[in-house]
């Protein structure tokens, strides 16, 4: 096996463990509950944020990979 692919591989393998990193920092970030029919949200901006530029980096390096393995 080639090393080129091997790279990709584990680009690939990483982007999908950072997209879990960031849907989960995104998920705990957000919170809302329901008190006596109002919403009240209480969101952490920042976090929220960076866990979209954990997901935003983690679409750049599978593209990354996936290009990586399919060039000959």
């Amino acid at each position: 096996m080639k090393t080129t692919k091997i790279i990709g591989i584990l680009l690939i393998i990483g982007s999908l463990v950072l997209g879990y990193f960031g849907f989960n920092k995104v998920s705990k970030n957000n919170a809302s509950v329901e008190v006596l029919g109002l919403e009240l949200d209480a969101s952490n901006k920042s976090g929220k944020e960076q866990g979209y530029m954990l997901l935003g980096f983690s679409l750049v390096v599978f593209v990354g990979g996936l290009y990586t393995t399919s060039k000959r």
